[in-house]
């Protein structure tokens, strides 16, 4: 079967027969779901069903749960989490294994609906300039405190059967503008960046899946790193990722150029997958034409972070909360 390079978005609550028809001849490599998707458990579930169904296999299926701002799934069904940094803060000494608990207990509830990949865990830096809608999903403010929290979240997600994917490569903490709207632009010099910036993705680059960033690194490149032949050399070479890398939504105003612009330049600076995340019929077709069909050490890549996705180990989760809220509340 043709896989194509591309992870897309259904628009609402169902799998409507038009776009069941749609990704049964697209193939996309996965799906991703937000919160137009979301409204119980048992409707995730179906959802999720369907969305395998229409492809005809065990596809993965996606979505941004990363906790205060950035989490499709919320009270009343699921757990409402802190910002990352802020639980990060709170919990100070006892924050990897927080953190560890946390992404423990985000996989049980994802697994329930048939999700198993969770982009995140954020490994951008949080700076006094970070702009607010990145700002408070970093997980600290140094290269050391992200790596070991981001190390224990991406531990805690495995654990329960659910695949991590870090973001965004090569570094987003220096954007002081929200890259859904403009572009981002990181000017420092490349041995600042592989020092401060790097650091995080370098000490996780072990793991399956990443995510790339909307954002310009000009000493080193004059494309956004999503398009930059440079960048993902970088990120292949320097940072020594080896794993499957999506770019961030295609969609989002960082870049310049339609649909299909973006899409192709994107794949032939060396991403592996488009990520197309507004579930818009028309662009989801372009984004297909676009992308091209998975192949060569993409393929091998893609078949990898599948293959990631291991049976949840055994949890005592009444045990894990107990622990969270002690941690939470200053306990060790």
């Amino acid at each position: 079967m043709t896989l194509s390079a591309a992870i897309l978005a259904p628009m609402g609550l169902d799998v409507t027969p038009n776009e069941a028809a749609f990704f049964r001849e697209a193939q996309p490599f996965g799906f991703i779901v937000f919160a137009r998707n979301i409204d119980t458990p048992d409707q995730v579930r179906q959802l999720t069903a369907q969305l395998r169904e229409a492809v005809g296999r065990d596809t993965m299926v996606m979505v941004d749960q990363e906790g205060g701002r950035v989490q499709r799934l919320r009270a009343p069904h699921w757990r409402e989490w802190l910002p990352p940094l802020e639980q990060a803060e709170r919990t100070g000494a006892g924050a990897a294994r927080a953190f560890w608990i946390r992404a423990r207990m985000m996989a049980h509830e994802l697994r329930e609906v048939g999700i198993d990949v969770n982009c995140a865990p954020t490994c951008d830096i949080a700076g006094p300039d970070t702009h607010p809608f990145l700002r408070n999903r970093c997980m600290g403010d140094t290269p050391g405190a992200v790596i070991q929290n981001a190390r224990a979240t991406a531990d805690g997600l495995l654990a329960g059967g659910v695949v991590p994917v870090i973001k965004h490569m090569p570094g987003h903490g220096r954007g002081q503008v929200d890259s859904h709207l403009h572009l981002p632009v990181a000017d420092v010099d490349h041995a600042d960046a592989a020092q401060w910036d790097f650091a995080p993705f370098r000490a996780l680059n072990d793991l399956p899946m990443g995510m790339s960033a909307h954002i310009v690194f000009p000493r080193i490149s004059p494309l956004p790193a999503t398009q930059s032949p440079e960048i993902i050399r970088l990120i292949r070479n320097q940072i020594g990722f080896r794993g499957l890398l999506m770019t961030d939504d295609i969609s989002m105003q960082a870049l310049a150029g339609d649909i299909a612009h973006r899409v192709a330049g994107s794949i032939a600076a060396g991403c592996d997958v488009a990520l197309h995340c507004n579930g818009d019929a028309a662009e989801m077709e372009a984004v297909i034409r676009a992308a091209g069909a998975l192949s060569g050490p993409a393929l091998d890549r893609a078949h990898a972070a599948e293959a990631a996705r291991q049976p949840p180990d055994p949890v005592d989760i009444a045990a894990l909360e107990a622990e969270f809220a002690s941690l939470l509340s200053g306990g060790t």
